[in-house]
C-alpha cells in the first residue's frame, strides 16, 4: 500500500514512523468503519489502533470525525500514546508531508488541546519548532498563522492545563514579529501581524506572572520591537510603570536581567533538522574537518539573506543549549568557540552581526554565579583567547563590543552589568576556563587602549595569576577566521575551515 502522507523522493526510504502508521492502517482498516467493534483490546492491538485512527485521521480527511469519534469511544490512557506518536509525525514528518495531511494535523491538535490530551504540550512546542526563521514562504506563513489561531482560540484551555506553553508561543511569536520588519506590508500578512501582536499584548497584560518566567532573553527580544507602539507602551511600563502588569512578583526590569532563561526557550527557534546537524557538528565533526559540514550546513539552512537573523538563534542554542561533555571538550572534535567565530563571519549586515555578539555576551551582563552556568559564557572568552595573535581582529571586536555594552546597555543599571561582567570574568578563572586575564590585559597584540580599559576594568579584581603558572597560549593554526576586520567582511562559507 503506497503512502498517502508524506512526499517521497523515488530513491528515498520512507521514514520508519510514516511506515509503522501506514502498517497499522492496513491491519485495522476494516474496523476503522461504524459499527465499531466492542471487543476489548490487547495492549499491542491498543497502540496499533491508535495509529491506525491517526494514518486515518491525516489521510483521509472526508473521515476525521468518524476517526476522532472512534478514538474518544476507545481511549483509556488520557490519549497519552496518540498524543506521543502524533509528535513524533510532527518532529520527524512535518516537513514532508503532503499539504492536506498538514492541514489535518493542525485539525487534530486543536482535538487534542480541545480533550486536554496528556502530552498536548509536547505536541504544540513540536509545532512551534517547524516554523523556520526567514522563510517567508506561504507554507511556513500558513502554519504560523494556524498556531496563532490556535493559541487565541484555545488560550482557556490552555491557560488552565499547561499554562508554560503559552510562554513558549509568546517566545516564537515575538521573534516573528521581529522578522515581519523585513516583509513588504500587504493586507494578509498585515492581518497575521495583528494577530501575533494581539497575543503577545495579552500575554503581557494579563499573564505578565508567566512571562516573567522566560527571564532574562525576553528583555533582549523585545528590545527588537520597540518600533511597534504596542511594545513601546509594554517596554515603557518594564522601565517605568511595574505595577501595570498587576503582579507582586515584579517590582524592576533588573528582575528580569537577574533571571537566567531556561535552555528549553533556546530549541523553539531551531528546527529539529537543523539541531540535529548542529549537535552532529559539536559532537562528531574534528577541528580541521568541519569546513565541508559547515558548507553544507550554510546551504541548507542559511543559503537566502532573510535566514542570516537565524545566526542569532544559532548563537544562543550553541551557548546555552548545547553543553559538551568533559570527553568532548577534551577531545579533536571542533569546539563552539570556533563554530561561533564561524558564524559571526557569516554577518553580512552590521545589525546582525551585533545582535549575534550580544547573543553571545548577554548572560556575561548579568552572570550570577549562584544561578547561571559557567559553559554559557565559556565560548566568548575561548574564541577571544584563541583569536589572539593571528586573528586579533577578532579579539579586538569582541572586546570593544563587550566594553560597549558595559557603558550603554543600561545606563541606570550599570553597576548591576559591571558586576555581572566582572563575576563572569572571575568564574571563567576559578573553573580553569583560562587561568589568568593577563592573557588579554598584558597582550601586546591587543591594543593599547583596550588594556588599558581592561586594567581599570579587573583593578581590584582577584582574577589574575603569576605569569609563571600563565600557560603558553595554543593559537589554532587552521583558517578558522579571517584575518580581516568582522565589521566590514562579508565572507562565505568557502573562505572558511
Amino acid at each position: 500500500m503506497t503512502s498517502k502522507l508524506i512526499q517521497t523522493v523515488g530513491h528515498e526510504a520512507e521514514n520508519p514512523i510514516g511506515v509503522c502508521l501506514r502498517e497499522a492502517f492496513g491491519l485495522f482498516e476494516s474496523q476503522l468503519r461504524p459499527p465499531f467493534s466492542l471487543t476489548i483490546l490487547t495492549p499491542p492491538e491498543y497502540l496499533n489502533l491508535n495509529r491506525a485512527i491517526l494514518y486515518g485521521i491525516l489521510c483521509e480527511p472526508d473521515l476525521a470525525k468518524v476517526h476522532i469519534k472512534h478514538l474518544h469511544g476507545k481511549i483509556r490512557d488520557g490519549y497519552s500514546f496518540f498524543t506521543n506518536t502524533l509528535t513524533k509525525v510532527v518532529t520527524d514528518l512535518y516537513p514532508k508531508l503532503v499539504a492536506t495531511a498538514k492541514v489535518q494535523l493542525i485539525w487534530v491538535t486543536t482535538e487534542m488541546v480541545s480533550v486536554s490530551a496528556i502530552g498536548m504540550d509536547g505536541l504544540l512546542v513540536a509545532l512551534l519548532r517547524q516554523i523556520v526563521c526567514g522563510d517567508f514562504t506561504e507554507g511556513n506563513l500558513w502554519l504560523h498563522s494556524e498556531l496563532v489561531s490556535l493559541f487565541l482560540a484555545k488560550w482557556d484551555c490552555i491557560l488552565e492545563e499547561e499554562p508554560l506553553v503559552l510562554t513558549s508561543a509568546l517566545y516564537t511569536f515575538l521573534q516573528l514579529l521581529a522578522d515581519d520588519g523585513r516583509l513588504l506590508s500587504n493586507s494578509k500578512l498585515d492581518a497575521l501581524k495583528q494577530m501575533k501582536i494581539k497575543y503577545c499584548v495579552r500575554m503581557f497584560r494579563e499573564q505578565f506572572h508567566l512571562c516573567f518566567k522566560i527571564g532574562r532573553d525576553l528583555v533582549r527580544i523585545l528590545q527588537d520591537l520597540v518600533h511597534i507602539p504596542e511594545f513601546q507602551a509594554i517596554w515603557k511600563d518594564l522601565l517605568l510603570n511595574p505595577g501595570e502588569f498587576k503582579t507582586n512578583e515584579y517590582r524592576d526590569v533588573s528582575q528580569l536581567y537577574l533571571s537566567r532563561t531556561s535552555s528549553r526557550y533556546f530549541l523553539l527557534w531551531i528546527t529539529p533538522k537543523m539541531e540535529t546537524q548542529l549537535r552532529f557538528l559539536l559532537t562528531h565533526v574534528n577541528l580541521g574537518s568541519q569546513k565541508r559540514y559547515q558548507a553544507w550546513f550554510a546551504r541548507k539552512f542559511l543559503s537566502f539573506p532573510e535566514r542570516e537573523t537565524l545566526v542569532i538563534d544559532i548563537v544562543r542554542f550553541i551557548c546555552c543549549s548545547h553543553h559538551p561533555s568533559n570527553e568532548i571538550i577534551q577531545s579533536a572534535v571542533i569546539p563552539r568557540w570556533a563554530v561561533i567565530g564561524w558564524l559571526l563571519k557569516l554577518c553580512g549586515r552590521n545589525y546582525v552581526q551585533a545582535n549575534a555578539k550580544l547573543a553571545l555576551f548577554y548572560d556575561w551582563l548579568f552572570f550570577d554565579e549562584r544561578l547561571d552556568n559557567v559553559m554559557n559564557i565559556e565560548p566568548a572568552i575561548l574564541l577571544i583567547v584563541n583569536s589572539i595573535p593571528k586573528y586579533i581582529d577578532m579579539t579586538h571586536t569582541l572586546l570593544e563590543f563587550l566594553l560597549l555594552l558595559m557603558d550603554n546597555y543600561d545606563v541606570e543599571r550599570k553597576d548591576i552589568i559591571n558586576h555581572g561582567v566582572l563575576s563572569a570574568f572571575s568564574m571563567l578563572v576559578r573553573r580553569g576556563v583560562v587561568r589568568s586575564l593577563d592573557v588579554v590585559v598584558n597582550c601586546d597584540a591587543i591594543s593599547p587602549f583596550l588594556r588599558q580599559r581592561l586594567g581599570e576594568l579587573f583593578s581590584g579584581t582577584k582574577a589574575f595569576v603569576s605569569k609563571e603558572l600563565q600557560p603558553v597560549l595554543k593559537v589554532c593554526s587552521l583558517n578558522l577566521l579571517e584575518a580581516s576586520s568582522v565589521e566590514t567582511q562579508n565572507t562565505t562559507t568557502e573562505n572558511m575551515h
